[in-house]
């Protein structure tokens, strides 16, 4: 039969050695994957871990599990003890006077670094920087020291650290009678408004009552209020 059938004909049916092989070939890889395939998804058993009771645990294991939790309690311990701040009042001649709320048990020193620092010239020779600050008191740095409140003895607690720039037991500075540079010591005045201060007194004869202080050029309300305890007629 194959005879009889034209040349073309039996020359496309024809199987050539090389069409086998590549055949071949491909079956294999194809049986290669198959089988990787299949290998890698079987199924796998899983060990499960034992059981042990607390009490079965050695003592030294059960210290070293305890250990991190005690540590960590400590430490939250520490964070709520630090938390603990106080207020302070900070004016004078600093560079940026005002209220600032401090870890407990900070110094002077670390008033005047809140507030910026003590402004250039100001005298800070009676300034105790390592004294330990209490809540609610007020650091006066460069004016006439505060006499303390009465009641208090040895001037101890929070008005202690008033006017602690230049020493204790001077009452507040007269505005009748104080100089240039008397009034230049005074927080937020300068050497132009310790002027200002006397060309008024000499122009009105002196000072009648510390309200006049805020017709003077250049005293606001702010730099009034931080004068107004430090000053008198």
């Amino acid at each position: 039969m194959r005879e009889r059938l034209p040349l073309w004909l039996q020359d496309s049916c024809a199987v050539r050695p090389r069409a086998v092989a590549a055949v071949g070939v491909v079956l294999i890889c194809a049986v290669g994957f198959a089988g990787q395939q299949y290998w890698s998804a079987r199924p796998r058993g899983v060990a499960v871990p034992a059981v042990v009771a607390p009490g079965a645990l050695p003592a030294a294991a059960t210290a070293s599990a305890a250990a991190p939790v005690q540590g960590a309690g400590a430490g939250a311990g520490g964070v709520g003890g630090t938390a603990a701040r106080i207020v302070v009042d900070v004016t004078g001649k600093v560079r940026e006077p005002g209220v600032r709320r401090l870890p407990a048990g900070s110094r002077v020193e670390d008033a005047l670094a809140a507030a910026g620092g003590v402004r250039p010239g100001a005298d800070t020779t009676g300034l105790n920087r390592a004294r330990v600050l209490v809540d609610g008191e007020q650091v006066v740095v460069g004016a006439p020291a505060q006499p303390p409140p009465a009641g208090v003895a040895g001037g101890m607690g929070p008005a202690a650290g008033v006017g602690s720039g230049l020493g204790s037991g001077a009452g507040p500075l007269s505005l009748g009678s104080a100089t240039v540079a008397q009034l230049d010591g005074l927080p937020g005045v300068g050497p132009v408004l310790a002027q200002h201060i006397v060309d008024f007194r000499t122009a009105r004869g002196g000072f009648r009552s510390v309200e006049e202080l805020r017709q003077v050029d250049g005293i606001g309300e702010r730099r009034f209020a931080d004068l107004r305890p430090l000053v008198r007629p």
